[in-house]
């Protein structure tokens, strides 16, 4: 009898309790509280770093372009112009394939171009994560003259 009364307090023993399951779960949610949103910026940085780069890479395509055909694609042609030959005049003499693609920005709209640009002979950007022109860290606008 002996023996089996040390193997029964035994298995209680090797169990949690209640209390030490809800102190472990408070400790797990605490720590979630104070990293969740430190994720939470670095992915809104990701995401603005992705666009410059994105923007970066899109204004070399149109310099290709300009230095085939003497000048850039105008504002009804677009960055369309970057992947198929306009259609709409001026025709680009020498043109070719620039992009395989046009990206949308990180936050999934089109890049917004200009011709002529104002803040530059042509303007590339990305409004933002709030999608309209303005606005102040996640939302600032991201563009080619930055």
């Amino acid at each position: 009898m002996k023996h089996l009364s040390s193997s029964l307090s035994r298995a209680r023993q090797v169990g949690f309790t209640l209390i030490e399951l809800m102190v472990v779960l408070v400790i797990i949610g605490v720590l979630a509280a104070l990293i969740v949103p430190n994720v939470l910026e670095r992915a809104d940085d990701a995401r603005v770093t992705a666009a410059r780069t994105d923007v970066t890479n899109l204004m070399q395509a149109l310099k290709l372009y300009r230095l085939d055909n003497q000048r850039y694609p105008t504002g009804e042609q677009g960055l369309q112009a970057l992947v198929t030959k306009p259609t709409v005049a001026p025709i680009p003499p020498n043109w070719k394939p620039y992009l395989d693609k046009l990206p949308n920005d990180p936050w999934g709209r089109p890049y917004q171009y200009l011709n002529p640009g104002v803040k530059g002979e042509v303007d590339v950007m990305s409004f933002g994560a709030d999608g309209q022109a303005g606005g102040e860290d996640k939302n600032a606008d991201i563009g080619s003259w930055q």
